[in-house]
């Protein structure tokens, strides 16, 4: 299999390499979820409120596997960049084994406590609290096929096999689109099983994607033929992955749990109110999907950079990436503020949820650049290592989100107050989380060059 070389070659070309492939996987990604929310729409906002309020802790449960894979993902990254594959290796196998033990854990959890995490929402009608309930267990309970596909893409990832991905990506979407319908609403004589069998399409899916990413694996001849799961990696290697991932693990649950906060205010203006929500957060997604995956793309290259020391690379590779980010994110701040219900529609008939859904989509439009200079100096921190400044900007930021959505919802804003609220935290995180990297890098670099000189005898 041929990776991308993220040491050698011109900065933008190699950038493009990487991450287009990874940026076209959040594409297909964001279509997974897209398709999942126009046909669960076909059911009613009722259905899409109960997948929305039960979705929450699918996202919860990825917080938790951010620990393996971002853990896995820099520190194999960086032990590659050593030419050091025996090392990756470890790293490897540590993140893989303790995917297997989060999912497990948590699938357990959920089922035990099904009915508490549903009732948190306070969700009105009864079928919607069935439905809610019906695709949280199936997709929380199976949740280690996901956490095993996240981390296996992490791999792929920071070796540069950014292509592998794409493909297991795109089938997955495949399978995803052609058994949603199908499970649904049925198909002849087979009755559909509405949320439910939106839930197990997704769950058989993500299966399929984490045997893909094996069978994958078979054929690579740098990392995984190394990997030996059953044998105990060298001692310290899982707290060293607990150390860099755990960090963002915090933010990314943080974030879920003020997420499920501010989903229990919105549902204080009804059903209608969490599915325009839901279904906006969907739209929105072709904005932070796409810069996530240029922030994978630009982990991977910081990490193999960082570990073959050339830093140069890194500095060069953060202004490529702003002026990238900046353009992404100023247009999706027109697609979004333009046309809110064209978008909305797509998914959802009902006129005031439309009517709501679209008030979401210009408020929060308005910060979507920030929130793309968010992502690209997060991906940079965390490949460098140090993965503490990300979260606790994203930390800090989005907790505010809580009293500020509180606060602004009880003025004549009302529902749009919290809209302003989440909008008005990702302005400040885009504003200072990407000045403390170039305050970081700066001082970073100094030290890199002050260093030689240092060690020359006077």
């Amino acid at each position: 299999m041929k990776s991308v070389n993220m040491l050698e070659g011109p900065i933008a070309r190699t950038l493009a390499k990487l991450a287009l492939p990874i940026m076209a996987s959040s594409v297909i990604q964001m279509g997974y979820n897209l398709v999942d929310m126009f046909w669960v729409g076909r059911l009613g906002s009722g259905a899409v409120a109960a997948v929305g309020a039960a979705g929450m802790y699918m996202w919860l449960g990825s917080g938790l596997a951010t620990i393996p894979k971002m853990g896995g993902q820099v520190l194999t990254g960086q032990k590659l960049g050593e030419n050091d594959p025996d090392g990756a290796a470890n790293f490897a196998a540590a993140a893989l084994r303790m995917a297997v033990l989060f999912g497990v854990v948590y699938g357990l959890l959920s089922v035990l406590f099904d009915k508490p995490l549903i009732a948190f929402y306070g969700l009105n009608d009864p079928e919607t609290i069935a439905q809610a309930s019906a695709y949280h267990m199936i997709t929380s309970g199976l949740v280690v096929f996901s956490f095993l596909g996240q981390v296996l893409g992490g791999l792929f990832t920071a070796m540069g096999h950014t292509m592998i991905n794409l493909r297991v990506t795109a089938i997955g979407m495949v399978l995803n689109m052609v058994l949603d319908p199908l499970l649904i609403f049925g198909i002849g004589p087979v009755p559909g099983f509405g949320a439910a069998g939106a839930a197990a399409a997704t769950v058989f899916s993500q299966f399929c994607v984490f045997a893909l990413y094996l069978f994958s694996a078979r054929k690579d001849k740098r990392l995984f033929h190394r990997i030996r799961i059953f044998s105990q990696s060298e001692r310290g290697s899982a707290v060293r992955i607990v150390r860099i991932g755990l960090p963002s693990a915090a933010q990314d649950c943080i974030f879920s749990l003020i997420s499920m906060t501010i989903a229990r205010i919105i549902a204080g203006w009804g059903d209608g109110a969490i599915a325009a929500q839901k279904v906006g957060t969907q739209v929105e997604s072709i904005s932070f999907m796409i810069s996530g995956g240029f922030a994978t793309a630009i982990n991977a290259f910081t990490a193999q950079n960082f570990g073959a020391g050339r830093y140069d690379r890194i500095q060069k590779g953060f202004s490529t990436g702003a002026v990238l980010m900046v353009a992404w994110g100023a247009f999706t701040s027109v697609v979004l503020i333009a046309f809110p219900e064209p978008l909305m529609r797509l998914f959802i008939q009902e006129a005031d949820v439309v009517e709501i859904g679209a008030s979401y989509l210009r408020i929060m439009g308005l910060a979507e650049i920030f929130s793309c200079l968010e992502g690209l100096a997060s991906g940079m921190f965390q490949g460098m290592g140090h993965t503490v400044p990300p979260a606790v900007t994203g930390m800090a930021f989005n907790l505010f989100r809580i009293p500020a959505a509180l606060l602004l919802s009880a003025t004549a804003l009302g529902l749009s107050g919290i809209w302003w609220a989440m909008s008005l935290s990702m302005f400040l995180k885009g504003v200072v989380l990407p000045i403390w990297f170039i305050l970081f890098l700066r001082r970073f670099m100094r030290a890199h060059k002050a260093a030689p000189a240092a060690e020359k005898p006077a």
